[in-house]
């Protein structure tokens, strides 16, 4: 008589392995950018450039033939994507600056609501219900949250605004990754895509005429933890997962972020987040389990 166990396809199995090493490193991100004294933009600039140099080499070296034959719509897609990331992480990294870290976290990931309204408006696809009621998970988890920092403070208001813009930007930065993704392989995507954002918010910070030199060896630490972690490590595993999966999955996966971000927020700075928003946490692990279940790697 077979066996009712079944080994699970490890060609499929290990996309959501991939996905899962890559929220373990987006989780970190926000504490990174908590230990790092500097300006959110200065914060984001150093991250998105110290990540763009692990690639371009390898990018220069070995994937010659796919920067020759990029064609130019496909050029002007990566770009956007970077000037879309450019956005999301101007907006994200001063949303923490006037609001906690689980809250930042939480409104920053209703990015899986967006991508689902673009593609029923596009026409790309109407979500299922499955991943419909993940959307929903979501933005409950997320009015929660944003309904305890407008108890307390206009501040933290604020902060919930920046962070819901950072999220809308994160979407299209994945929508755009999920169109290119498909032509082009990681390493020059992420290049290009690193470094044109990179390059955006280089010129706002000199623009604005921000202090970018003579920080503290933490800082410089925090902005290669940023970088390696959150962006090569993190980032760079949701890039290479829309390869395989659609982007409203991938966008679902980032929603795990909050759930290591805020352990790390509690152990290092000590915010515990109260009773409601832990119902937060639940919603968005429930949301991930839903859809990785009906997910299967292309």
């Amino acid at each position: 008589m077979a066996s009712a166990f079944r080994v699970p396809d490890r060609k499929k199995f290990f996309p959501f392995i991939v996905l899962a090493i890559g929220m373990a490193g987006v989780s970190s991100g926000s504490t990174f950018a908590k230990l790092a004294d500097a300006h959110p933009f200065v914060k984001s600039a150093y991250r998105l450039s110290f990540a763009s140099l692990v690639f371009w080499p390898a990018a220069i070296l070995f994937y010659r033939d796919e920067f020759k034959k990029l064609k130019k719509r496909d050029l002007a897609v990566t770009l956007s994507a970077g000037a879309f990331l450019a956005i999301h992480f101007a907006t994200w990294m001063t949303s923490l600056d006037y609001t906690t870290v689980a809250s930042s976290l939480m409104l920053v990931n209703t990015v899986p609501l967006w991508i689902a309204l673009f593609n029923t408006a596009s026409g790309k696809g109407r979500p299922s219900r499955t991943m419909w009621f993940c959307m929903l998970c979501a933005v409950v988890g997320s009015s929660i949250v944003g309904y305890g920092d407008l108890a307390f403070s206009g501040k933290a208001l604020l902060g919930d605004a920046l962070a819901l813009a950072g999220g809308i930007a994160a979407a299209a930065y994945i929508i755009c990754g999920g169109e290119v993704r498909a032509k082009l392989s990681l390493f020059p995507y992420a290049a290009l895509c690193y470094g044109s954002a990179a390059l955006i918010i280089w010129c706002v910070v000199f623009f604005m005429g921000l202090d970018a030199t003579g920080f503290p060896a933490g800082t410089w630490l925090a902005f290669i933890g940023m970088a390696l972690f959150a962006q090569v490590l993190g980032h760079s595993s949701y890039n290479w997962a829309l390869g395989y999966f659609s982007t409203g999955f991938v966008a679902i996966a980032l929603l795990g972020e909050p759930i290591g971000g805020t352990i790390l927020a509690y152990v290092i700075f000590g915010e515990f987040p109260a009773a409601f928003k832990m119902a937060g946490l639940v919603m968005l692990l429930v949301s991930i389990a839903m859809a990785a279940r009906n997910e299967s790697p292309r």
